[in-house]
């Protein structure tokens, strides 16, 4: 109980004298304070924040890769300008990065075209995958004529089938059904792939979120909201078109597929374990998911090591300042460091500290059993 005096002394205080005001009102301001200052803070969106972090943990960042490895998933351009391609090598170079996989060699002289530029520059450090022309989809003869391209495109030296997403999603045939990932028109693909002995990238779908309501409990709300052209309404649905591409892999036991993305199961690495248990022909790539193993070190460690021949590396998009996040993911034991790309992934990463043998598995090993006449020489 306070006494005549601290009421005096609060009054005092406050600058004025007893008892303007009763000891309970005194009390009452000084628990309140000073008068709080006008917010003179610019305005805030949830897209422009990016705080920074006060946590103080080792920190061991990655700027060059432990191994050579193989990149097998980018997108370039075998024909671009000499000195382009010289400052490419050079990235190449500090990254580690011992070959590159150009998705986007198209077919026929495309194709020819830039494997010659990229031989004739730097003999083995690219290597290019052929694409599927959909164009005469409605021809009877469409998976006969698609295969004989895709043996022609090998005889010129393309080392891998790539196919993208619009395989599923948007390509249509004359009646305007969509054209599915399964579709037996083009089974002779796929056997031809098998029968020549190269792998078939095939990235089939997007993100499972992208199909869900955009709102304040979809995990990829910022993305669509600063990339809203990547929403999928369907159908198809995401499992139909997942499902469709698995069942592809399913038919085709005797051609080595390899799901991009992580086959887009990233958040649910169980399931893909127990689809990678189910079809042995497939494999996964890392390109731009790096923030779905990052997120979960534990449980992706022990997933990586189980799956360890299964698991190639890739980047997709050719950005060499984005390297060191997969390096530091999976070489180091770092935690709670940022990702390059907010709208892919606004949480933070963490490191799986992978084994010497996973890492020369996933980095260049796995690569090296799967796409042929990659020059072992690169390669310790």
């Amino acid at each position: 109980m306070r006494d005549g005096r601290t009421a005096a002394l609060i009054a005092v205080m406050l600058g004025g004298a007893w008892p303007v005001v009763t000891p309970a009102e005194a009390e009452a301001q000084v628990r309140r304070g000073p008068p709080v200052p006008p917010d003179t803070s610019p305005p805030m969106t949830v897209e422009a924040y990016d705080p920074r972090s006060t946590l103080v943990v080792p920190e061991n960042p990655v700027s060059r890769a432990a191994f050579p490895f193989v990149d097998v998933h980018l997108h370039l351009n075998g024909t671009m300008p000499r000195a382009q391609l010289d400052q490419l090598v050079r990235d190449m170079d500090a990254l580690n990065l011992a070959v590159g996989v150009n998705l986007s060699g198209g077919t026929g002289p495309r194709l020819a075209q830039q494997i010659e530029a990229f031989e004739a520059a730097y003999p083995g450090r690219f290597v290019v995958f052929a694409n599927v022309d959909f164009n005469d989809i409605d021809n009877p003869e469409f998976g006969a004529l698609a295969a004989a391209r895709l043996e022609a495109d090998v005889r010129a030296g393309a080392r891998g089938l790539k196919i993208f997403k619009s395989l599923g999603l948007w390509i249509t045939d004359a009646a305007d059904r969509r054209v599915p990932v399964d579709d037996p028109r083009l089974d002779p693909v796929w056997a031809k792939a098998g029968e020549l002995g190269i792998p078939v990238l095939i990235h089939s779908g997007d993100p499972a979120e992208f199909w869900q309501e955009v709102d304040a409990r979809n995990e990829r709300w910022l993305e669509l909201r600063v990339r809203p052209g990547r929403r999928q309404s369907g159908p198809p649905s995401f499992e139909q078109v997942l499902g469709e591409q698995l069942n592809m892999f399913r038919r085709h036991p005797e051609t080595t597929f390899i799901a991009a993305h992580l086959a887009w199961l990233g958040h649910d690495l169980g399931r893909l374990g127990r689809t990678l248990d189910e079809i042995p022909n497939m494999n996964v790539g890392l390109g731009a998911v790096i923030y779905e193993p990052g997120r979960q070190p534990r449980f992706a460690r022990e997933f990586f090591i189980r799956y360890q021949d299964r698991i190639l590396m890739g980047k997709d998009s050719w950005a060499p300042d984005e390297y060191p996040t997969y390096f530091r993911v999976l070489e180091t034991a770092d935690e709670y460091f940022p990702y390059y790309r907010r709208y892919h992934a606004f949480w933070r990463m963490y490191g799986l500290d992978l084994p010497e043998e996973v890492l020369r598995k996933v980095y260049f090993e796995n690569a090296l059993r799967i796409i042929p006449d990659i020059d072992r020489s690169r390669f310790p």
